[in-house]
């Protein structure tokens, strides 16, 4: 019994001891657009890579690159990483996925994948003015220096602009095989077993980073598109709360447009405490305006300012008003979507408001029972028919609704457009929905 005792014990300490030989390798899957939602993918696995205590993180990357604030992002991590961290392309490191990909230690390619082509574009694909290259290719040079590698290569993937006077940039993108001969790829290989082998590593346990239900949630929610649906959750619930007396079902969706809009962001980091209180701040002016002062005027105007750059800034990876280029143009195309967003949902939600009441999609809601005038029902004042065409004055502001002296005598009018300021002329256009509808004229 000793001696079985004796080689149970030898046993373990020999397979604890191979065990510990073994080296772990950290896989983390980069197959998408380089967005908010890839800078926390990789931010998630590096850290799930630090607390496994991983010898490696291997970084296999499939991608024609994205916005380039977050790759900016994605490639200080990757450097201030403090274990080496390889990369296989999978076929495509473009743009902002070559920013990426110098940034780790080793790289490894197919012999069909290609990388380069890093020049900065906006959302429409035309090349942005040289200050944004300019950074781009100071980025570059810097990542490439880090990693040991040639500056001028990397440079040369932003592009120059040509001798010519077409402006056009000269950039650079290579195949696998000329990587490697300009020291810009370590080897191919076609699977990561392959990779590994060639990076020396034989005995291994490869761990991967599966995100969760929650993660891919978090990160569906913050995608720029998912984030335009929710500003116009914002917007059009405002602007139908506003078309009638009290608070009701549209307050309620704007309420939830804006949960969901910046819940996710504050939680990745993303939207900061002052950045949402800017929001905050500019709907209390915009709800002043509209309530207490009469007229449209500064607080109003400052309101919706307000709530144009808080929306934006949420969705950029800023560090206060300190903007980079590379940050700057994240910033310029996080304003167009918002400035985007807020224009068709204002426009919309008018023609929606216009047209919503025209269909039979409430008619389960409406009376369709008859309703005789000998059973107290009173009918419609046929007089107010009369009143299209004529007159008159605002009595009252009008948001839309509100009351209008026509011939000495007050009614209640909705006016066309949604404001019309208290004294202003107006002219009856039509009656429908048992009232006066109103626009103003000079």
């Amino acid at each position: 019994m000793k001696i079985k005792g004796l080689f149970i014990l030898l046993l373990t300490v020999l397979m604890s001891t191979v065990a510990l030989a073994q080296t772990t390798v950290y896989q983390i899957d980069l197959f998408k657009s380089i967005d908010p939602a890839a800078w926390r993918h990789v931010k998630i696995g590096l850290q799930k890579a630090k607390e496994s205590n991983a010898d490696f993180v291997l970084l296999h990357i499939n991608t024609y690159g994205g916005m380039v604030d977050y790759a900016d992002s994605i490639r200080t991590a990757l450097l201030q990483f403090e274990k080496p961290v390889l990369a296989f392309i999978d076929n495509n490191a473009a743009s902002a996925g070559a920013l990426i990909s110098i940034a780790c230690d080793s790289i490894y390619m197919r012999k069909s994948a290609s990388i380069g082509s890093a020049s900065v574009v906006n959302q429409n694909g035309e090349v942005m003015p040289d200050k944004y290259q300019s950074y781009m290719r100071a980025t570059m040079r810097a990542t490439a220096e880090a990693t040991g590698r040639d500056p001028d290569i990397a440079e040369s993937m932003v592009g120059k602009p040509s001798s010519d006077s077409s402006g056009t940039l000269k950039v650079l993108a290579l195949t696998a095989s000329e990587a490697i001969a300009k020291n810009y790829c370590n080897g191919t290989a076609e699977s990561i077993e392959e990779v590994l082998k060639k990076a020396g590593i034989e005995k291994y346990t490869i761990q991967k980073y599966e995100p969760t239900t929650l993660d891919n949630i978090i990160n569906i929610l913050i995608s720029p598109a998912i984030s335009a649906f929710f500003i116009l959750m914002i917007v059009g619930g405002l602007y139908f709360e506003l078309q009638g007396p009290g608070l009701g079902f549209p307050i309620v969706v704007s309420i939830i447009g804006a949960l969901l809009y910046f819940a996710p962001l504050y939680i990745e980091g993303l939207a900061k405490n002052w950045e949402i209180l800017l929001f905050v701040a500019g709907l209390v002016l915009l709800l002043v305006e509209v309530f207490v002062i009469p007229g449209f005027g500064v607080a109003g105007i400052s309101g919706i300012i307000l709530m144009i750059v808080g929306l934006t800034l949420s969705l950029t990876a800023n560090e206060g008003f300190d903007f980079n280029p590379q940050v700057g143009l994240g910033f310029t195309n996080a304003l167009a979507l918002v400035i985007v967003m807020l224009v068709v949902s204002t426009f919309g939600s008018i023609w929606l408001g216009s047209r919503l009441l025209q269909t039979n999609m409430f008619s389960p809601m409406m009376v369709n029972v008859e309703q005789r005038k000998e059973q107290g029902y009173v009918g419609i004042d046929m007089d107010l028919f009369n009143k299209v065409g004529k007159q008159g004055i605002a009595h009252t502001i009008l948001r839309p609704s509100g009351k209008v002296l026509i011939d000495e005598i007050v009614y209640d009018a909705t006016s066309e457009l949604a404001y019309v300021e208290k004294g202003k002329f107006i002219e009856v256009i039509r009656f429908e929905n048992n009232q006066l509808v109103v626009r103003q004229i000079e």
